[in-house]
């Protein structure tokens, strides 16, 4: 996996929020709209310590980025992607970019309800992605976060009945 350049995050650069697509272990594919901030070759989001999308980064790292909608309907060309979870001074910097970007969302609302939530939630947790070139032919291998069909393709969501206790919340 080589790095891919700078230009692959320009289509993100002033985008306010991207669909975040991890995999399951099974292969589905899951998107989520998340916040990003874009400096240099990485892409910077936040999440929750105990959120789904966490666990899923955790076991495949692969993802891919496309910006989006505030409510997460992609509007672009997918970025496919290597996500890594930070710490220390790498942690703190992407905070401080996340609050650049979004003042009023990363620098007042989120960090109020992760610090509130925090005994349900976890901690905040940060993550850069790094923009790789697509693996030519390696969709059967299960390289694409689009599914088994490729980068690109409808991402087909189900939907099932869920217990009355449960929120919906990632």
């Amino acid at each position: 996996m080589d790095p891919a350049p700078a230009s692959a995050w320009a289509p993100l650069a002033r985008q306010k929020t991207v669909v975040l697509t991890t995999l399951k272990r099974d292969g589905t594919a899951v998107p989520t709209a998340v916040s990003v901030a874009v400096v240099g070759e990485r892409a910077y989001v936040r999440s929750f310590e105990k959120a789904w999308k966490t666990k899923r980064i955790r076991n495949n790292p692969r993802v891919t980025v496309a910006p989006s909608t505030a409510l997460g309907k992609p509007t672009g060309t997918p970025v496919e992607a290597v996500a890594r979870r930070l710490s220390g001074a790498e942690d703190r910097a992407a905070s401080r970019a996340l609050v650049r970007k979004h003042p009023l969302l990363h620098g007042l609302l989120v960090p109020l309800t992760h610090r509130l939530g925090r005994r349900r939630t976890g901690r905040t947790v940060h993550f850069a992605l790094t923009a790789v070139a697509p693996r030519v032919g390696d969709a059967a291998a299960g390289g694409s976060p689009a599914g088994k069909s490729g980068v690109g393709s409808s991402v087909r969501v189900t939907t099932s009945r869920r217990s009355p206790g449960h929120s919906g919340f990632e």
